[in-house]
């Protein structure tokens, strides 16, 4: 089983691979229903999508959503800050009851401290990259993370496809992990495109956390679409 960093909180998980389903394709007007259906079928982690109209080309939601979340659902809430300035935000989000903060190492001009801040603020610290910036990027903050976030599709928006050319970036962090004490090696997160055929295409080139938005709330049973999602997922590539 996948281990977590030591020094965090435990979150609940039913086994080595972590679904945090996404509620950026969830319905906002029963966004607490949508969530505790996906929370009764297993979901380990809720992943919140938070985006500024400045870093990526929307706006979603803020703290207040996290604050709400908190009373709805016992699930981590994983926090992916696609935002600038993203230092200037943490506490917020942190005092509204985020489990796991990422950042964007494009966003930070010194992404060392802003990882600090997240551990100050009594949260786990991730860190991401854009498709067209290079994963080694991460390479020099990796002991200090708990979770390396890669973006399968461009940041800004729900629906895309899967870009392939990023399954490299996963078998990458794979290697990188492989020679840290299991104790301190960061969760492989995967973000974009993720679904019954991408899903595999993910764990076997090393994530062991899956980010779906559209795969489950966008299904007409987003309980059984979980299911499906985490069974097919863990199949082995033939």
């Amino acid at each position: 089983m996948t281990t977590i960093p030591t020094g965090s909180l435990r979150p609940r998980t039913t086994g080595p691979l972590v679904m945090a389903p996404s509620i950026l394709s969830a319905d906002f007007a029963r966004l607490g229903e949508d969530v505790r259906r996906v929370e009764k079928a297993g979901a380990d982690w809720v992943h919140v999508d938070v985006m500024d109209g400045h870093f990526v080309p929307n706006i979603t939601v803020g703290p207040v959503v996290v604050h709400w979340l908190k009373k709805c659902t016992s699930l981590p809430q994983d926090v992916h800050l696609m935002i600038e300035n993203p230092e200037n935000y943490i506490p917020a989000f942190a005092k509204a009851g985020a489990w796991n903060i990422t950042v964007h190492w494009e966003a930070c001009r010194r992404p060392a401290e802003v990882i600090r801040l997240i551990k100050k603020s009594g949260c786990q610290a991730g860190l991401s990259v854009r498709p067209r910036t290079p994963i080694q990027k991460v390479a020099p903050y990796l002991k200090e993370l708990n979770l390396v976030l890669v973006m399968t599709v461009e940041p800004g928006f729900g629906g895309q496809s899967f870009m392939p050319d990023m399954i490299p970036k996963i078998r990458w962090l794979r290697e990188q992990c492989a020679g840290m004490a299991p104790s301190r090696r960061p969760w492989v997160e995967v973000d974009g495109g993720i679904n019954n055929d991408t899903a595999p295409l993910a764990v076997h080139a090393g994530a062991n956390v899956l980010v779906a938005g559209n795969a489950i709330f966008a299904a007409p049973d987003s309980a059984f679409a979980l299911k499906t999602l985490r069974h097919r997922a863990q199949t082995p590539i033939l």
